[in-house]
């Protein structure tokens, strides 16, 4: 059938509005004058946070104002940044005293810090009405990211997840196709981070140490931990990079890049939490109980069954591959590409496929000849970090707010529970906030805060 006149016109002018506007519901009441400028705060500024202060520095209406990091060499490294853009930050190693002393100061502040940190620093910046930019994932556990997503809607503060390439042509793109019903109904999904490299720099074999060290003096180790059960420093292995390895703070491979991949997935096919996810994982982590105490398994495979709607073809299968477990050869024959890409999303329907690369800028439908004449529609250049500022200053509604990311967390997160639990099918009930099967994952779904670091909203 063909594919130039298959739609009516406002279908696909619905569609193409919500590409750039699935926010239904949602609520923007502390935008500050168009005109005015807004003052920012970055809370983590080495690592991802050193592009990200970049970025959000570079805004015409954005002064930042205020850094804080608990590595004093980063932090002034970042100060040293500000100044050359002609800015003056104030410092902070604690974010505690940076939201005490700045009060009023601020209007908004970006969370770039390891995932254990997260629900912490942006509950308590939505609660002071700070607008919150948030890396992925959203939080560290599945209950934090309910209670974010309620949260944001409640406080009426502009939020964003740090999924960049939400704001790319290719996932504007794929979210337009699937809303549109190019591929016919959905039938399966098929997610997979083979990234080289990964396993090498990210994940760890584990155990923990046997002893550590004190801890450099210009790291401020007890804030670096925070409302993590304490341990002491070991170099090389916790900040800066590695911390995604362990459990305790970060949430391995498929929750730090399973919300870039699944992100144009969950908005074009309008996805709720599924009904079951399990997974299998690699021999080695899970014959190892210390290991599978300590850090994440460097393989796994995650299978989620979503609720059928209007788009799909009865209940939605939905898989992730990472590390030595790739996509099925069925699956990637379905690919016209020279090579299958390492992180990516293929998308399975009734009349054909998507295949959409992680962070690229564009998607791709199959079989090419099929599609070749398809309409597509015009999407302006968007720059993501400067759309959730624009939506601080109340010109636009952006795209990747909590109230769609906290979901798309949750159902991520669900696959590390299932991935710690491996080979059980665990039933999910999204309302009771319960894994109803199985008492072990039950206990992952919701952590403990280190007394002390308890935060309202989240305890």
């Amino acid at each position: 059938m063909s594919h130039r006149t298959t739609r009516r016109n406002f279908v696909q002018l619905t569609a193409a509005a919500a590409v750039t506007t699935p926010f239904a519901g949602h609520v923007f009441s502390k935008s500050i004058s168009p005109n005015s400028k807004l003052n920012h705060a970055s809370i983590g500024v080495g690592g991802k946070g050193v592009s990200d202060q970049a970025a959000f520095s570079s805004h015409k209406q954005t002064q930042l104002v205020a850094i804080c990091d608990v590595d004093e060499q980063r932090l002034d490294a970042a100060y040293r940044r500000a100044k050359a853009q002609g800015y003056e930050p104030r410092k902070y190693t604690d974010w505690r005293e940076l939201f005490d002393q700045e009060g009023d100061k601020i209007d908004s502040c970006n969370v770039t810090v390891p995932d254990h940190m997260h629900a912490a620093i942006t509950m308590t910046a939505m609660r002071k009405g700070k607008h919150v930019y948030c890396q992925k994932p959203l939080c560290h556990d599945v209950a934090e990211a309910r209670a974010i997503a309620d949260a944001s809607k409640k406080f009426g503060v502009t939020t964003q997840l740090g999924t960049q390439g939400a704001a790319s042509f290719g996932n504007r793109l794929a979210v337009y196709h699937l809303q549109n019903g190019d591929l016919g109904k959905i039938k399966r999904v098929v997610l997979c981070s083979n990234r080289p490299g990964a396993i090498k720099r990210y994940r760890l074999p584990g155990p923990r140490p046997e002893k550590g060290q004190p801890a450099p003096k210009h790291l401020h180790w007890d804030q670096w931990i925070g409302t993590a059960p304490y341990r002491d420093y070991a170099p090389g292995i916790y900040h800066p990079t590695v911390w995604r390895a362990w459990q305790d703070f970060g949430t391995g491979w498929s929750g730090d890049i399973g919300c870039h991949i699944l992100d144009a997935v969950w908005k074009g096919l309008g996805l709720t939490s599924p009904k079951s996810i399990h997974a299998t994982v690699q021999e080695s982590w899970k014959n190892s109980p210390a290991r599978r105490r300590d850090v994440f398994p460097q393989s796994d495979h995650i299978t989620w069954i979503f609720p059928g709607n209007k788009l799909t073809v009865g209940d939605l299968k939905m898989e992730w591959f990472d590390g030595n477990f790739f996509p099925p050869k069925d699956v990637q024959a379905m690919c016209e590409l020279p090579v299958y890409p390492t992180e990516s999303a293929m998308i399975i329907g009734e009349e054909g496929s998507m295949l959409v690369p992680n962070g690229r800028a564009e998607a791709h439908l199959f079989p090419h000849a099929k599609f070749k004449d398809i309409q597509r529609p015009k999407l302006e250049p968007r720059s993501h970090y400067h759309h959730f500022l624009d939506g601080c200053l109340g010109k636009v509604k952006n795209e990747s707010h909590f109230e769609v990311a906290g979901p798309m967390t949750e159902t991520v997160l669900l696959g590390t529970v299932a991935i710690r639990t491996p080979g059980q099918m665990l039933y999910w009930d999204s309302k009771k906030l319960a894994v109803t099967n199985n008492a072990d994952a039950q206990m992952l779904i919701k952590r403990t805060y280190r007394k002390g670091w308890e935060v309202e909203g989240l305890v």
